[in-house]
């Protein structure tokens, strides 16, 4: 099985109001996931750096970060950004450009976990329900468009307040949304914007909200997670059938 999970580190500020991506990091060992996909992991202004310092990562943590390579000091793309065990292999990575009025982004990458290679996209949508659907759109027709078919995973921050109506009804006609529970405000949670969303080929064991003490003073999402397993294909046809 692969464990994943989703993380708005809010630009490793905590809920103190200082920056500090060593507790991010804390928090993230805590969760113990092959696959990460962080929002507001860069700065906001400037060079947008990203908020936890390579050697950080490099020297106390048993992942990496995937460059899509669009800026050099940047973890990913408009805050968006996936990180995953050092001992995976990334096949491919990129960018995926969404309609906006500010500037909003996804990330994906297909990585080879054991004998498993997964597609991860990582997004954080907007605030407007009308530009979500659009950007909804867009990342659903990036992944129904590529060469090849692999068991999918559609996570990130989706704003979306509705429990079924909006993007996640778009995203739901062939993707199984995981129940992983409310993970906003981290000190109160009430709102599930945080969300995982599975390709119909991967069964979703276990999912949740990490709500440890330290996840709680961190950033002001909680973080989710997700256990997932490949469906044989054989009982996949059997379900569609």
């Amino acid at each position: 099985m692969i464990k994943v999970a989703s993380y708005n580190m809010h630009k490793g500020i905590g809920a103190d109001r200082r920056r500090n991506p060593e507790r991010i990091l804390d928090v993230l060992r805590e969760i113990d996931a092959d696959v990460i996909a962080l929002q507001e992991a860069d700065r906001r202004f400037g060079a947008r750096t990203g908020v936890i310092p390579p050697h950080l990562l490099e020297d106390h943590s048993d992942w990496k970060h995937i460059a899509v390579g669009l800026r050099a000091t940047s973890m990913g793309w408009h805050g968006n950004a996936l990180l995953v065990r050092k001992s995976a292999t990334v096949v491919g990575c990129e960018a995926i450009h969404l309609p906006a009025l500010e500037p909003r982004g996804a990330v994906t990458a297909d990585i080879a976990i054991g004998d498993v290679l997964l597609r991860v996209v990582g997004m954080h949508l907007d605030l407007s329900g009308l530009w979500r659907r659009r950007q909804a759109a867009a990342i659903l027709a990036h992944v129904t468009h590529r060469d090849s078919v692999h068991p999918t995973v559609l996570m990130g921050d989706l704003n979306e307040w509705s429990a079924s109506a909006g993007c996640l009804r778009d995203f739901g006609r062939d993707y199984q949304v995981a129940g992983t529970g409310a993970s906003f405000h981290a000190r109160r949670p009430i709102a599930r914007l945080d969300r995982i969303m599975a390709s119909r080929d991967l069964r979703v064991v276990e999912c949740g909200v990490h709500a440890s003490a330290a996840a709680r003073k961190a950033s002001d999402h909680l973080p989710i997670w997700a256990m997932l397993d490949v469906i044989p294909p054989r009982e996949t046809d059997a379900v569609d059938a």
